[in-house]
């Protein structure tokens, strides 16, 4: 009886596994079509000549392209200062929610069942509140304390881990590590902090990625809160930037189209970064 090499064992499961990745970019390379259809169009928009109205069809490549908008919305507007603004408050907000969100999650995980189940059930339920529901406690809140008018008020929601959501996840990625890792670094003497700093987020490295890349887009492109508690021009984002944009040429649409693919980029550059750390864990876990 003739015995296959190992290599001939090996080739059915490479096959498998080719076959498999093939199925998975078959179904993934139409939807990421769909999803970036819109900002393909975002694009061609702002290469219109200034002053047009919209296309009454899909224009993909415009006749004439025209890059004059670019420089016009840094000529009407101090777009790097409002730009540093929204740069300063992503800067602390992200890494400040993250640790918040972390510490709230693997608190939680710690807990017994029963107590860990209620925390999560009030943390579903807080998702629930309507946002509108505390503006007004939340300015008051925010005036009595100085802080309006200050990039401090806008990245003050960080303190308390931006969104449950965030926590949440952190929950479910911390109740995947067996108990008995944590048993085991207790009774070397390990204390909470150094469970959740060694063991915990070296695990949960992919989950912290996609926190910050959703907190990163929530405070990157945050509309409610800077109109809400910033008066002073100077201390603007980028969001209330567009808005001064489009007052200043409602009709000019190509220009305002090109503000906010100046406000995407960001958002866009984060994203594929934070894709490349996804796909190294794909292929270390591999």
């Amino acid at each position: 009886m003739t015995v296959p090499a190992e290599g001939q064992w090996r080739r059915p499961g490479r096959l498998r596994r080719r076959v498999g990745d093939g199925w998975r970019h078959a179904v993934a390379l139409p939807i990421a079509a769909l999803f970036l259809l819109p900002l393909a169009w975002l694009v061609a928009t702002s290469l219109r000549e200034g002053g047009r109205p919209p296309a009454r069809r899909l224009e993909w490549v415009p006749d004439p392209i025209s890059w004059a908008n670019y420089p016009a919305v840094f000529d009407a507007l101090p777009i790097l200062t409002f730009a540093a603004n929204s740069l300063l408050v992503a800067a602390i907000a992200v890494p400040v929610t993250v640790l918040v969100a972390s510490w709230a999650g693997f608190a939680m995980a710690q807990l017994p069942g029963l107590w860990r189940w209620r925390l999560a059930a009030l943390s579903f339920a807080a998702l629930m509140v309507p946002v509108t529901a505390v503006w007004v406690p939340r300015f008051a809140l925010f005036r009595a304390a100085g802080l309006v008018d200050t990039p401090w008020a806008l990245i003050a929601p960080a303190a308390m881990g931006t969104s449950p959501t965030f926590a949440l996840l952190f929950l479910w990625t911390f109740l995947r590590v067996p108990p008995a890792i944590y048993e085991a670094a207790r009774l070397d003497g390990a204390g909470a902090l150094r469970l959740w700093a060694g063991i915990a987020m070296p695990l949960a490295r992919p989950t912290a990625v996609a926190v910050a890349v959703l907190a990163f887009g929530d405070y990157w492109s945050n509309f409610v809160d800077p109109l809400l508690y910033i008066q002073s021009t100077e201390k603007q984002t980028l969001p209330l930037a567009l808005r001064a944009l489009n007052e200043l040429g409602r009709t000019d649409w190509p220009k305002l189209m090109a503000g906010v693919t100046l406000l995407t980029l960001p958002l866009v550059g984060v994203f594929l970064v934070a894709q490349r750390a996804f796909l190294r864990q794909v292929r270390d876990e591999r």
